[in-house]
């Protein structure tokens, strides 16, 4: 096995989206949560990441996940609006739009920071995969 290294985290992720990332397919991936949110806000594309399934409160040594190079970055707020004859209400709704390559399955070997507010940092392995790409 390889040596750890350090990876911005995002955790609950979907499991259909971690499956369809193993399949090797370029995904893009809507961020809303606020913990994933500030996590991924100052990635640059070319950066890795750890992403998992398993949440924030759960995060523990052995946690799988996979490791994704981030190609490009977007963030974009909608307006939403709604109003009756009582009273009109106008929201903004930011989200963070992040298309991945996946690289590998990898294995969490401890949390470095899950506190949060801040960045969820983790220290993961690659499992190495057999893949014909």
């Amino acid at each position: 096995m390889g040596d750890g290294m350090e990876y911005v985290a995002l955790t609950g992720i979907s499991e259909r989206f971690i499956s369809e990332l193993k399949q090797n397919r370029l995904l893009t991936i809507e961020i809303r949560s606020p913990h994933n949110f500030f996590a991924a806000l100052h990635l640059k594309a070319g950066d890795l990441l750890f992403l998992t399934h398993t949440s924030s409160d759960d995060l523990t040594a052995g946690s799988m996940g996979i490791i994704a190079k981030l190609i490009r970055h977007q963030v974009s707020t909608h307006r939403v609006m709604q109003s009756s004859e009582l009273y009109y209400e106008e929201r903004e709704i930011t989200s963070l739009r992040l298309q991945l390559d996946p690289k590998c399955i990898a294995r969490m070997r401890k949390v470095l920071n899950n506190t949060l507010g801040e960045i969820t940092k983790v220290d993961a392995e690659e499992i190495p995969l057999y893949n014909a790409r």
